[in-house]
């Protein structure tokens, strides 16, 4: 039998949490499906966050209902065993292996849903759900929950209310643990040592696929699953391509590479960002904007604290990285109309960071009640700071041209201030370059 990735008393524990504040509304989370990638080949499968969050369970075709009330309980909805289908794809838990093995209250086979949800959902005033994020099963959970209405067709009441479960559970998942604090250092630990590895290892002539191999080689050994996003290597101009995927061009001495790439451990992401010299050695034009572009991140982090609000960070990063547009030579005129014209966004069309967790650009609101959320203890995110200044654009100085730089660290924050979960990772230009000559 495999066993539940970490201690279901951790995920128990969540449960019973949620559960406390759902007051009369129950809450329904629901497994992505497998999806074909090509013919009758799926596409590897990763859990749903929110269902990795609450249950630690890993399969699909899984639902779990969280029934708040005087006797609270977690019931889970699984696949059946089956013996052929476990001889082609793998071990399957069950309903009754899964129930003993992940501490839920009950556990019923995934094709008894429609019967037992409108049972399960008697008595509650509305229910938390995610609607249009999982298509496929939300057609079974709207027709069972037409089936509970049916149920009583003279009460004078239509469907239930539905009240969005990820904005509900994203602030829980905001504040981060102990048990996932421990998750996130280890994935940004592993994460930095990648990069390192890519700067040791880059070499001009090598493609951009082949440096993400090297990583993606050394995350799997050190225990990760798999990478926590689709990573972006881009060399020399297809670094000024923000979601740059191909990974497919050759590497070439004089151009920078900027990697931003990070693994997942026990689900958690690493979120790193590195710009280094193909060669090994920064151009004095290179070292220039990249100095700039590192001066801003500093600067930024060291700001980082409870009661700071996310939104004056991002402010802060477009008013210092205009400045540095308008130094080189980029854009020109008033620094305030650049801002309000949102002109800066030319360079740099981005934010300075997201929250970072179960998944990399990671749940929780950054305004609520239309108010600007100020960082607190326990929370993790990005800050990446960049500028990218494509090769066909003529009204620059070219000097600048093909140059596109992005450096980002994950942080914690602490009760007195911040912790940067990648320190290990170079990027001082001094450390760099000392970094790639071995």
């Amino acid at each position: 039998m495999r066993k539940p990735l970490e201690n279901v008393a951790i995920f128990k524990k969540r449960r019973e949490a949620v559960l406390k504040k759902l007051n009369n509304s129950a809450m329904v989370v629901a497994a992505h499906p497998e999806h074909i990638r090509n013919h009758d080949v799926h596409f590897p499968y990763r859990q749903d966050s929110n269902m990795y969050y609450l249950t630690g369970f890993e399969e699909p075709e899984s639902v779990l209902i969280l029934k708040p009330g005087s006797f609270p309980e977690s019931v889970l909805f699984v696949r059946r065993k089956n013996v052929e289908r476990e001889t082609w794809d793998g071990f399957r838990y069950g309903p009754e292996m899964a129930q003993e093995a992940f501490g839920v209250d009950k556990c019923f086979p995934i094709d008894e849903f429609p019967v037992q949800f409108p049972k399960l959902l008697k008595g509650y005033e509305s229910i938390y759900y995610r609607l249009l994020k999982n298509p496929e099963f939300d057609k079974q959970f709207l027709s069972a929950l037409d089936s509970l209405r049916l149920s009583s067709p003279r009460s004078g009441y239509g469907l239930l209310p539905i009240h969005d479960a990820d904005v509900f559970l994203g602030e829980f998942r905001l504040i981060k643990s102990d048990a996932e604090i421990e998750n996130q250092r280890r994935a940004c630990m592993i994460s930095a040592e990648g990069h390192k590895l890519a700067m040791r290892s880059v070499k001009p002539g090598m493609t951009e696929r082949q440096v993400q191999a090297l990583m993606t080689n050394y995350y799997l050994t050190q225990g990760s699953a798999r990478e926590g996003y689709h990573p972006i290597v881009a060399a020399g101009n297809n670094g000024t391509t923000l979601h740059y995927n191909f990974n497919d061009q050759v590497c070439r001495s004089g151009d920078l590479l900027l990697i931003d790439s990070g693994t997942e451990y026990n689900y958690y992401t690493g979120d790193i960002t590195r710009t280094f010299p193909i060669n090994g050695k920064f151009s004095p034009v290179q070292a220039r904007v990249y100095q700039a572009v590192l001066d801003i991140e500093k600067e930024i982090i060291s700001d980082l604290k409870p009661g700071v609000f996310f939104k004056d960070l991002h402010e802060k990063g477009a008013s210092l990285l205009t400045d540095v547009m308008l130094e080189l030579g980029l854009l020109a005129g008033r620094k305030d109309d650049i801002i309000s014209s949102n002109a800066h966004r030319k360079y740099y069309p981005h934010g300075i960071g997201h929250w970072l967790g179960l998944d990399v650009h990671d749940a929780g609101l950054y305004f609520v009640n239309g108010q600007p959320r100020a960082i607190e203890a326990g929370m993790c995110f990005t800050i990446e700071p960049g500028l990218y200044v494509p090769e066909t654009d003529k009204d620059v100085p070219a000097e600048y041209c093909g140059i596109g730089i992005r450096i980002e660290d994950n942080i914690l924050i602490t009760s007195n201030g911040h912790d940067v979960l990648t320190s290990n990772a170079p990027k001082e230009i001094s450390d760099i370059e000392s970094t790639m000559a071995g």
